[in-house]
This record gives C-alpha cells, structure tokens and sequence, in this order.
C-alpha cells in the first residue's frame, strides 16, 4: 500500500487530498485509483505526471508502505 498525494483537479476527483491505495507498483496503485474515482480521475491523470517519492515515476516501479505516490496535474496561471 502506498500513499498517494493528490493536486488541484485530483483532489476533486478524488475528494481529499491524500489516501492509501493498495498496489505492488505505481500502475496498480494507478489502477486501484481509477478504479475507485472513475471517468473524471481517469481524465486528470491522463494529463498529470505521476512522481514516487519526488522523483518521475513509471508504471513498472515498485511501491511499499512507506512510498508516496504524487499526481501532479498540469498547472496554469500567470
């Protein structure tokens, strides 16, 4: 299990800036989460990177109880 810190949009997906999802890697623990938001969730992430532990993070990394997953949706503003 992972936490999972959530930004901007993903926070209204989601409905709270943090949780602990279940997942042996970055992609279940993706997986887990649209599973569980849905469509709107889907969207934002398909536009965020996705960071572990401050880093770029792919699908295939592994994740354990003391990792933390970011999605990090684009940000707009002048």
């Amino acid at each position: 299990m992972a936490r999972v810190r959530l930004f901007g949009p993903a926070v209204d997906a989601v409905g709270s800036p943090a949780v602990d999802v279940p997942g042996a890697t970055v992609g279940e623990v993706l997986a887990a989460l649209r599973a569980r938001h849905g469509e709107e969730f889907a969207t934002v992430l398909g536009r965020s990177r996705v960071w572990l532990n401050g880093d770029d993070a792919e699908a295939h990394v592994a994740v354990g109880p003391d990792d933390e997953v970011a999605v990090l949706p684009p940000v707009s503003g002048g």
